[in-house]
């Protein structure tokens, strides 16, 4: 038998597929007296648009599962070539609720099959994934500075997760999905590049109505760090920091003043789809729907600095590594 030093290492790998973007993860699983981590082997990242229409129609578009074949594939050969023994897909909220998510879901089991027998995404709650998402937010802050109020503001939805860190492992005391998100916002009520006023009063009518539910649930005052995850809050810092382009490293864990973010959220709101593109961190897939985005990150500023909170953290971790952990053990 050979011995641990010798053994191979083992490689997971985790796709999440939200309503704006599919996403994939391979690492290699380290192991320690604190449980799994995960040292990165490759990361990817594409707009596929899979929540396009879903919130007026109910149905995923054939355009956006074809969109999501190609790039699963791609993922599916990427995964299977670092050596990974596992992967897990998981899809959000623009598949929760869809007449047609047979197809898509169907179209994942041939999709991923093809290396990793019996894989296939899997819907997942929103209790799921706000877990998830606080799973990977939070592993490399202090657990010093919780209780953590980690949000994931996405597409389709917006998690809303408050928890801490004991002896390294993630306690989550509330979560609440709200059913808002940039793109669903975008199609719903912000037609206009720029938005127009009654369009903007009416996002955040819708906003500030979410925001009321998720509170009786998560009770914002107990935390001391508010953590934001996912593409909207690492674009936002990204230009906070004034990035001529898109850096992760510089990224990861940086603060903002509330007031700064503020300021960048409003920037945004002005501005065209074009102008947005211009701007150097800028995924181009992201140009059109960051103003919703930004509404709803502008919106949860304000109850953080009701609870005493001064700045944002932003986190490059999220549900990609929540996912990648949950098959780690």
């Amino acid at each position: 038998m050979a011995d641990a030093q010798n053994a191979e290492p083992r490689i997971v790998a985790g796709v999440d597929c939200g309503t704006n973007s599919i996403r994939l993860l391979v690492a290699e699983v380290l192991t320690s007296n604190d449980g799994p981590s995960l040292r990165d082997l490759t990361r990817e990242m594409r707009i596929i648009r899979l929540g396009q229409g879903v919130d007026a129609t109910g149905r995923i578009n054939p355009d956006a599962i074809g969109r999501c074949r190609e790039a699963l594939a791609d993922y599916a050969v990427i995964a299977h070539g670092h050596g990974a023994t596992a992967i897990r897909m998981v899809a959000t909220s623009a598949t929760r609720d869809a007449e047609n998510k047979d197809d898509f879901f169907d179209m994942t089991a041939e999709v991923l099959g093809a290396h990793f027998l019996g894989a296939r995404a899997e819907v997942i709650s929103g209790e799921t994934e706000a877990e998830l998402t606080f799973a990977g937010g939070v592993g490399d802050l202090d657990p010093a500075d919780g209780p953590f109020l980690v949000t994931d503001l996405g597409g389709g939805s917006t998690e809303l997760v408050l928890g801490g860190l004991d002896a390294g492992a993630p306690r989550i005391d509330a979560a609440f999905s709200m059913n808002i998100g940039c793109v669903r916002l975008t199609e719903r009520v912000l037609h206009s590049q720029p938005p127009e006023a009654t369009e903007v009063r009416d996002a955040k009518a819708i906003i500030a109505a979410a925001i009321d539910e998720a509170r009786g649930t998560v009770d914002v005052g107990r935390a001391r760090t508010w953590v934001g995850v996912a593409g909207t809050f690492t674009t936002l810092m990204a230009l906070a920091l004034g990035l001529d382009e898109y850096d992760s490293e510089r990224i990861h864990l940086a603060r903002i003043p509330l007031g700064e973010l503020h300021a960048v959220c409003q920037r945004l709101l002005g501005m065209t789809a074009e102008e947005r593109r211009a701007l150097g961190p800028m995924h181009p897939g992201r140009a059109d729907v960051i103003g919703g985005g930004a509404l709803v990150a502008a919106a949860l500023a304000d109850v953080a600095e009701d609870a005493g909170i001064a700045e944002l953290v932003v986190s490059e971790k999220d549900i990609l590594d929540g996912i990648a952990l949950s098959i780690a053990g």
